[in-house]
């Protein structure tokens, strides 16, 4: 018997890619492309609830196996002389991509302190550098950190904690340089460009007291969740104090300081239940204090201004209201109603300034912004012109202050950033980014529609096309879905999608149950034992529009990515008669095996969003939905699945398994490939031009699904 190694089996794909690849130059019409890889079967079995898990690709978790490795590789391999036919339509996509980008650019300027602080960006250049000017625009420009200098030697790149200490002397700022979000702190002094001998890793949040010496940080678990709080001298090397330890396994820990400076504020939150801790900023060896108890399924947010502190809290509906409490005896027997519950619209946060405070509201799925006058209590809304847009704010650092800033976009509207005068009423646009190439809004038609769910929900669906299209139900149209976490998806602007508009394609974004588009119940109503209502919803969202001409089922590809790629995962199960091709990315697949194995990142954190399948009932429903378990040998839509190897929020081995499964699994012969990042995390690469091939790849599969080459 022969035992091929994993770089010989690696070499033999290698040479059967390189043979398609010559017989597809070669050839005047498409040659088929060459036989998959086939991953070994070893399996493993779970007992669990009466049942018999039987999982063939278990194997692939281990990430150290050189056979790992060379199946990912061969992946790889194969994916890439799948798409070569398609690599003159990438490279014209990512030109074109390009050419819509702004490539040496400035944000608008920020006050804090006695600093202008802003990011800009050079052409040819990967990362942001992020600077500051002394009291005026017109001083000399200080660099205070250059990503791209931190990223010389490195694949991946990402900077999290960015924080100046009180007196503008020290930066405090954590970077994680393989995409698996684990970080690591440094301490900057400005005044020299050094940094000090600080180095903590594994850190989360970060906030500085005023002494300008003291921080306190997070640190994760072995699960990946930031479960405690410590206290951190600068230029120390020492053990810190440990603060705080959270022992409840689904909570999580974050520390953050006021806008006012005046206190911080540790939230220990789940998904589900909240409590908030204080100390004075300027007494950073103070003790603790507990806003109110925790209690199972009330979620409270401090914020501060004055002798009060105003606190958003779920406490007499699932849509928050906005109470507030004395500073010296905030606990809930103190709460006075500024706001009441309502139940159409889902107070989603607030911001505090001396004698002003924002909401940002949601009201018929789209985000709004009021602005309330502290000391009349007169407040009003930020008219937005569009029907379907974001609205959110934008770096808003000082407290005293009369004016608010925001940024605003849609489909057709480049990010706007605007100052709001909270005195007067009236708006002043500061930069909308510039978009080369001749963009024109005007070519394009923008709409929200609402889809009939079976049950009878109206899901909302946002779409954009080009105007005075034929809808005539036979062109082409992607959909995207997410509709997890009470996450809300709203339609920013994204040059990229004119690639994809300007052939013709309707591009929408479907809103389904599960996401926070319409408020916490719209939440409620797609998660744990009502998980399949955003499944319903997103197929309820497809069929609506092939039904009023939007698109053909011929040329209707979809996506969505992690909790998406569940739904992406699910649909296709559950009707793949409907949809042509279906792009998952870094996609939460592998449920059951998952949510079983508490060692993993998020699980336990994550048992009230999709439910405990250690429990009959949970591991019931769960099971009846879980992609991975549910592939069955039958003809599936063509499919594009894409992870990263360095993925701490859904291992890399979910879709690898996932197609490895379908793989083997299917009937059919459509197309079937997974494209691993060897070198990045969750969101794929960190450059913005390594971005942009990745969605160059991406739109060359769709246009190539739908029958547009060029």
């Amino acid at each position: 018997m022969v035992t091929l190694t994993p770089r010989f089996i690696v070499l033999l794909v290698l040479l059967s890619v390189s043979y398609t690849i010559l017989t597809l130059e070669a050839a005047d019409t498409p040659s088929a492309p060459p036989a998959p890889p086939l991953a070994k079967k070893v399996p493993k079995v779970t007992e669990i609830n009466g049942h018999k898990l039987v999982d063939d690709y278990f194997w692939l978790r281990d990430k150290k196996n050189p056979d790992v490795k060379a199946y990912l590789d061969a992946e790889n391999a194969y994916t890439n002389a799948v798409m070569k036919p398609t690599e003159p339509l990438q490279k014209k996509l990512y030109d074109e991509l390009l050419s819509r980008i702004k490539e040496t650019d400035v944000d608008v300027p920020y006050k804090y302190d006695d600093y202008f602080y802003y990011s800009r960006t050079e052409a040819g250049k990967q990362y942001p550098i992020r600077c500051r000017r002394r009291g005026t625009m017109e001083a000399p420009e200080e660099v205070v950190l250059d990503v791209n200098e931190l990223a010389k030697g490195q694949t991946f790149m990402s900077v999290a904690a960015y924080q100046v200490s009180d007196n503008g002397n020290l930066l405090a700022y954590s970077t994680d340089n393989t995409g698996f979000r684990q970080y690591t702190l440094a301490v900057k002094d400005l005044r020299t460009g050094n940094l000090l001998s600080d180095h903590i890793e594994k850190t989360g949040s970060v906030a500085w007291a005023s002494d300008s010496k003291t921080l306190f940080y997070t640190v994760e678990d072995s699960a990946k969740r930031q479960y405690r709080l410590y206290r951190h001298t600068v230029a120390t090397t020492g053990p810190d104090d440990l603060i705080y330890e959270e022992k409840d396994a689904r909570f999580s820990v974050e520390v953050g300081r006021t806008r006012s400076k005046a206190y911080l504020f540790l939230i220990s939150g789940s998904h589900t239940t909240s409590e908030a801790r204080f100390i004075a900023a300027d007494q950073p060896t103070a003790e603790w204090k507990v806003i109110e108890p925790r209690r199972q399924d009330v979620e409270y947010y401090p914020d501060h201004n004055g002798d009060f502190f105003y606190i958003r809290a779920n406490d007499t509906g699932r849509n928050f209201r906005l109470v507030k409490a004395p500073v010296g005896a905030p606990g809930k027997t103190n709460w006075q109603e500024v706001i009441p519950h309502r139940p159409n619209v889902m107070l989603d946060d607030t911001d505090f300034f001396k004698n002003y405070y924002v909401t940002y509201e949601r009201e018929n799925g789209l985000p709004q912004i009021s602005v309330a006058d502290l000391q009349n209590g007169r407040s009003h809304r930020i008219p937005f012109p569009e029907p379907a847009y974001v609205s959110s704010p934008y770096v808003n650092r000082e407290y005293d202050t009369t004016k608010f800033r925001y940024s605003y976009q849609s489909f057709v509207t480049p990010q706007s950033v605007y100052e709001y005068d909270m005195a007067s009423g009236a708006s002043t646009l500061l930069k909308q980014k510039e978009v080369p190439g001749g963009y024109d809004r005007s070519r394009y038609q923008v709409e929200q529609l609402y889809a009939p769910a079976g049950d009878g929900a109206r899901v909302p669906i946002s779409v954009v096309y080009l105007k005075g299209k034929k809808l005539d139900g036979a062109g082409p149209v992607y959909l995207y879905g997410y509709g997890s976490y009470g996450i809300s998806i709203d339609v920013n602007f994204n040059s990229n999608l004119f690639s994809l508009v300007d052939r013709g394609v309707v591009y929408a974004i479907a809103h389904p149950r599960g996401g926070g588009e319409m408020g916490k119940t719209w939440h409620d109503d797609g998660r744990m034992m009502r998980k399949k209502n955003t499944f319903s919803d997103f197929i309820a969202s497809a069929e609506y529009l092939l039904s009023k001409g939007y698109g053909s089922k011929e040329k209707l590809v979809i996506e969505g990515g992690s909790a998406g790629g569940l739904l992406m995962g699910a649909v296709t199960n559950m009707r793949p008669d409907l949809f042509h091709a279906v792009i998952a990315k870094v996609p939460f697949v592998d449920v059951m095996n998952t949510m079983l194995d508490e060692s993993l990142p998020l699980t336990v954190t994550e048992f009230e969003e999709w439910g405990n399948p250690k429990e009959k009932p949970a591991f019931d429903y769960m099971i009846s939905y879980s992609p991975y378990d549910n592939i069955q040998k039958k003809t599936y839509p063509n499919i594009l699945v894409k992870t990263s190897f360095n993925d701490s929020q859904v291992m890399y081995w979910e879709p690898a398994k996932y197609v490895a499964k379908m793989r083997a699994t299917r009937n059919d012969n459509k197309i079937l490939i997974l494209k691993t990042n060897m070198g990045a995390g969750h969101g794929g690469a960190s450059g913005r031009y390594d971005r942009l091939h990745e969605a160059a790849f991406d739109y060359a599969f769709i246009l190539n699904q739908v029958g547009i080459r060029d």
